[in-house]
């Protein structure tokens, strides 16, 4: 098995790893983005037109220029996304050890989340049809419900055969 030095870094004497992967690479549409792409072709076109009107009206320069952050983050949502998401996933390693699971990410600074094994209450399985899917450690949380905290549950994202990791986690996790 091949493992990458992030993980290897991450690793006590005597822990075994049991799986790693990285999740899958290149640029490609989620399921997210049938929603997202509408929405961003419309911010972008509004801030477009709005740039436009401000510019051919002789409307003060800060109006012109009112509009260039909507048009930046217009252009970051129809296309940069897209790249940053890969750019992120080029760096994610994830691991299965005897004791825990690990996620590392980043270049020169790297993060890495350790799970241990005994503590994974809930695992929550999501597959394609291809056998790609995700496994997410832990209970998804408030998303977007005002005053409260958002915060990111930890996974594997879009791993290949992801029923047989999701397996494997299991019988680490009754053997441990």
């Amino acid at each position: 098995m091949n493992i990458a030095d992030p993980i290897r870094e991450e690793l006590t004497p005597g822990e075994q790893v049991l799986w790693s992967g990285q999740p899958r690479q290149g640029i490609f549409l989620r399921s997210s983005d049938a929603v997202l792409i509408p929405f961003s072709l419309v911010w972008t076109g509004f801030a477009v037109f709005w740039m436009y009107g401000a510019a051919t009206s002789g409307a003060p320069l800060f109006f012109v220029l009112f509009g260039t952050p909507f048009v930046l983050a217009g252009i970051y949502l129809v296309i940069g996304r897209y790249f940053s998401d890969a750019r992120q996933r080029a760096t994610t390693y994830y691991a299965v050890t005897t004791q825990r699971v690990l996620i590392s990410h980043g270049g020169r600074s790297r993060q890495t989340k350790s799970l241990s094994l005994h503590a994974l209450n809930e695992l929550t399985l999501t597959t394609t049809a291809d056998g790609r899917g995700s496994i997410t450690f832990g209970a998804t949380g408030p998303f977007g419900r005002p005053g409260r905290v958002h915060y990111i549950v930890p996974c594997f994202d879009l791993i290949d055969d992801a029923r047989t990791v999701y397996e494997l986690i299991r019988k680490a996790q009754a053997a441990a």
